[in-house]
């Protein structure tokens, strides 16, 4: 049997939080995990096509993805979640709903200029003609986890170098009993 656990990737747009956990789910899978990525970008065109971006939807949407790690776990899934999840109240919910022992908060730190530059989908610009967009780290607040369980870099560490980190600080806990 194996003891699940969600890791929970937050970080600002362009990060790396998706591509970290995607390549991080292909290591599980490999070692012959069962793992399901739970990507904020996705599930907000299905899940949560229902929320807009204010602080009350963005708890929300944390507070489903949350939900929705827990259920997985429970039927013995390993949970990826990558998704800003821009406040401590949200991340601190999260880790109430899944459960202290089995979420592991991963801040993906990467700095605001960086992310910038990346732009892979095109928000940052956007948000520099479009003052209501709200874009988190530009016009709507970011805060920074106080103590997170693990901080990647990913301006600074490649993704082989950050996945074979998250496998060597994480692995016991996802053994066979």
């Amino acid at each position: 049997m194996i003891r699940t656990k969600t890791w929970w990737m937050t970080g600002l747009s362009g990060a790396g939080k998706t591509t970290l956990a995607q390549a991080f789910a292909t290591q599980l899978r490999e070692l012959e995990h069962p793992v399901c990525v739970l990507d904020g970008d996705e599930l907000r065109r299905g899940l949560s096509r229902d929320l807009g971006f204010s602080a009350e939807d963005r708890e929300e949407q944390c507070r489903r993805v949350a939900e929705l790690a827990k259920t997985l776990n429970a039927n013995g899934i390993l949970v990826i979640a990558a998704l800003i999840s821009p406040t401590a109240s949200s991340r601190n919910q999260a880790r109430a709903i899944i459960g202290s022992d089995q979420m592991c908060e991963v801040y993906v730190s990467t700095p605001l200029h960086v992310c910038q530059q990346r732009d892979v989908k095109g928000l940052y610009a956007k948000a520099r003609v479009e003052s209501g967009i709200q874009l988190t780290g530009v016009q709507s607040p970011y805060e920074i986890p106080c103590s997170p369980d693990i901080v990647i870099n990913t301006d600074q560490t490649s993704l082989e170098q950050a996945v074979h980190f998250l496998l060597s600080q994480t692995f016991t806990s996802v053994v066979r009993d």
